[in-house]
């Protein structure tokens, strides 16, 4: 699995746990207290290894989805596989969220809304993106000097 991508520790014991119950079947019974031991005992040397690394992990996500999404989008991400963004990473996405805002909307629309339900179809889709109202507002208003 690390193979493919960077798991964060949690997401690959929930994966792990998931095969271990698959493997084990209906018949046998499943020990979920020894199949969390065993678990734990693949994970620590990974880790010690460096070969799983929460924080790597997130700098990978961010880096891959920063010029796409919103901070809330990627939160939303990191939360689903068990980890949250550090302070300063935090910061940094916040600082650039509005130009990251009018990039998305640039690519999709580049002209502002001529009705309601154009600028409805254009809050949909960057709050969908993630980014936040008062930053959807903004970009849709002409605030940013772009």
């Amino acid at each position: 699995m690390l193979a493919q991508r960077d798991h964060s520790r949690s997401e690959l014991k929930r994966k792990l746990l998931w095969r271990l119950r698959e493997a084990a079947g209906e018949d046998e019974g499943f020990d979920g207290e020894l199949a969390q031991q065993r678990v734990e005992a693949v994970l620590e040397p990974l880790q010690a290894q460096g070969l799983l690394d929460d924080s790597r992990l997130v700098e990978a996500r961010v880096h891959a989805r920063a010029a796409r999404y919103g901070l809330r989008r990627i939160e939303q991400d990191l939360v689903h596989k068990g980890v949250s963004l550090d302070q300063a990473t935090r910061s940094e996405l916040q600082q650039t969220e509005l130009q990251r805002a009018l990039a998305v909307w640039q690519r999709k629309f580049g002209q502002p809304p001529a009705d309601a339900q154009q600028r409805a179809r254009q809050v949909r889709f960057l709050v969908g993106r993630g980014f936040s109202m008062s930053v959807v507002s903004a970009v849709l208003a002409g605030e940013v000097a772009g």
